[in-house]
């Protein structure tokens, strides 16, 4: 005797044609994903080289995050999207089969996190596809 699947459909099987318009939806996210990272690349280090070039370093970079309650507020909101972000990326790689998310941890704090992770939202993209 055959079961029957009770189970509720799931999103994509309640709407013919919608993987067909997910498919389209992975192919445009990932030119936003990488226009992201190039900007913030441009954004962060175009800073961060001024920086060095004036005589700062590592230690001057994280104090100078706390001059004042302005650049502190936006500092905390980095510090803690960067965790999550990196939560994240743990997390989700190890579901959805992204490979070397190490990479993307380490130079989340060498390059920018903001670099990073749209970085890493594209294996993403690419990681889901090759499993579909």
């Amino acid at each position: 005797m055959a079961q029957c699947d009770n189970s509720p459909p799931t999103f994509f099987q309640k709407f013919p044609g919608t993987a067909y318009v997910h498919d389209m939806n992975r192919s445009l996210l990932i030119p936003v994903y990488a226009a992201l990272a190039l900007g913030a690349l441009i954004a962060t280090w175009t800073f961060n080289i001024a920086h060095i070039a004036h005589g700062g370093s590592a230690s001057d970079f994280f104090t100078d995050g706390y001059v004042n309650y302005v650049s502190s507020s936006l500092t905390n909101d980095l510090l803690f999207v960067a965790v999550a972000a990196i939560v994240f990326m743990v997390v989700d790689a190890r579901r959805t089969g992204v490979r070397y998310v190490w990479v993307y941890v380490v130079l989340s704090f060498a390059i920018a996190i903001s670099v990073m992770f749209p970085l890493y939202l594209i294996a993403r993209e690419r990681a889901l596809a090759a499993s579909q």
